[in-house]
């Protein structure tokens, strides 16, 4: 055997299909029943409701140049845009609305609308450059420093004290705090700040768009394009140690990193099982779904277009919300992520039916049930939402890893984030893919570029893998490519 791949999530599957496309032998280990990890879609709550399990919009999926390189859409996979790919519903019926396009984003701003297009147009301009440094392994010298540096200078302004000041109405501040957000990390801190440039340059370049079905319907596609390179997965089986594992020059691991330590047992050399364990774990997610009998009714208009809505309120809320679950508390109006799928994707629920999928950022390992907390979030800018509600199914953080194994303790970013932790992670090391173990590496995303569907973790990993034990030294998105 060439190599071995525990785990079917789409960076376990990105490393495989790459390392298929360049003639190696390959088998895949998947514990659950279907491929995907948290890219999976299930009837969580009532039949004929399909809900995502995980991740449910997927900007960083398009893109990713590991998927931008692939022809999904002979496997069936159809990406759905929504027409507003995020709104920041205020209270009074106000939101701010980052449309698909950048100048009618600016218009509905009004006297903040130039300074929203001056942020964001030259970043879209180059917004491939922008993907392709954001995804990259994080190790080398950028291939376009303009785009870095273009990057760099607006997270300064965007991450310093004066970061607001550029926009000034209560309507733009929301929503580039919202987007900031998603860094879990208070609006205003580096992080925050290259997430939120970095995602809303996504929105405008290339959309927040939902997979019709379901995100189970892009880890399907990639397994069937790993298949057609003679690729096999093997699912219903978990690995327990590394030991079960057949005899293969390499052996890439889709997982956390106490997953590693859990396969690895005593192998691992000591200072590194100890890195492992140290490494910081970051906040988490209490994850509700709704099954409705209707769409939800929110008082904004646009609100209702827009496939992905930031729940908190002002940028002020926005602050206190993530600062509280920074300190280890649960905020009393915690900032929520919803996505309505169904605003462009009817098949996820009966006719006249409709789903909520939505988030709320808590401690990680929390336990508190926060599904009347989410639900009060929804129906402060949507006013008759619980009349809606026929069911509800709710994972606190400290259950989340039942539904996706790479979740522990409700952490979704595979560890914590900083602009640190994101190049150095798990570890402080050069290689952040290849394991003390010989020929093991990490393909997850707590491995560089980190969390999201793009695929690129396992890429850099195979990379890694087929150069290190296979003496192949080809740029390895030439294995990748499909498209002519």
């Amino acid at each position: 055997m060439d190599a071995v791949v525990v785990g079917a999530g789409p960076n376990g599957l990105a490393a495989a299909i790459t390392l298929a496309g360049a003639g190696l032998e390959v088998v895949v280990y998947e514990a659950a029943d279907a491929v995907g990890g948290g890219t999976r879609t299930e009837e969580l709550t009532l039949p004929g409701f399909r809900h995502d399990v995980c991740s449910s919009a997927h900007p960083m999926g398009l893109a990713s140049p590991f998927f931008r390189a692939l022809d999904l859409a002979r496997h069936g996979l159809e990406l759905l845009q929504p027409e507003v790919a995020y709104a920041h519903p205020l209270d009074g019926g106000r939101a701010a609305l980052a449309y698909r396009d950048l100048d009618r984003t600016a218009q509905s701003l009004g006297a903040d609308g130039p300074a929203w297009r001056g942020l964001f147009a030259p970043l879209v301009e180059r917004w491939s450059e922008l993907a392709d440094l954001a995804m990259s392994d994080l190790r080398h010298v950028p291939a376009r420093p303009a785009a870095a540096a273009l990057l760099a200078r607006a997270v300064v302004e965007q991450g310093s004290p004066l970061h607001a000041a550029r926009l000034r109405s209560p309507a733009a501040r929301a929503l580039f705090a919202g987007v900031s957000a998603h860094a879990f990390a208070p609006p205003g801190t580096p992080v925050a700040a290259s997430v939120g440039l970095v995602l809303g340059t996504l929105a405008h370049a290339v959309g927040w768009p939902v997979a019709r079905g379901g995100s189970q319907a892009i880890a399907d596609a990639l397994a069937k394009e790993l298949r057609a390179r003679g690729g096999t997965i093997v699912t219903g089986h978990r690995v327990r140690s590394l030991a079960e594992l057949p005899r293969a020059r390499a052996v890439l691991l889709d997982v956390s990193p106490s997953g590693l330590l859990a396969l690895a047992g005593t192998a691992l050399p000591p200072g590194y099982a100890r890195a492992l364990r140290s490494a910081p774990t970051g906040t988490a997610v209490c994850k509700v779904d709704f099954a409705l009998s209707g769409p939800v009714p929110w008082a904004a208009p646009g609100c209702a277009q827009a496939g992905t809505l930031h729940l908190v309120g002002t940028r002020e809320e926005t602050i206190e919300a993530e600062r509280a679950v920074a300190r280890g508390r649960h905020a009393d109006r915690p900032y929520v992520l919803a996505v309505q799928p169904g605003v462009v994707d009817p098949t996820r629920a009966p006719q006249g039916k409709d789903t909520l999928y939505a988030y709320a950022h808590v401690p990680f390992g929390s336990e508190l049930d926060l599904g009347e907390a989410i639900t009060a979030q929804v129906e402060r800018f949507a006013p008759g939402f619980r009349d809606l509600v026929l069911a509800r199914h709710v994972a606190p953080a400290a259950t989340l890893e039942e539904h996706s194994f790479n979740c522990v303790g409700g952490g979704i970013t595979g560890g914590g984030l900083s602009l640190w932790r994101t190049a150095m992670r798990p570890a402080p090391r050069w290689d952040p893919y290849a394991t003390p173990i010989e020929g093991a590496y990490l393909c997850s995303a707590s491995t560089p570029p980190g969390p999201a569907v793009h695929g690129m973790c396992g890429l850099h990993a195979a990379a890694r893998a087929l150069r290190q034990r296979f003496g192949i030294r080809t740029d390895p998105m030439r294995f990748v490519s499909t498209r002519t």
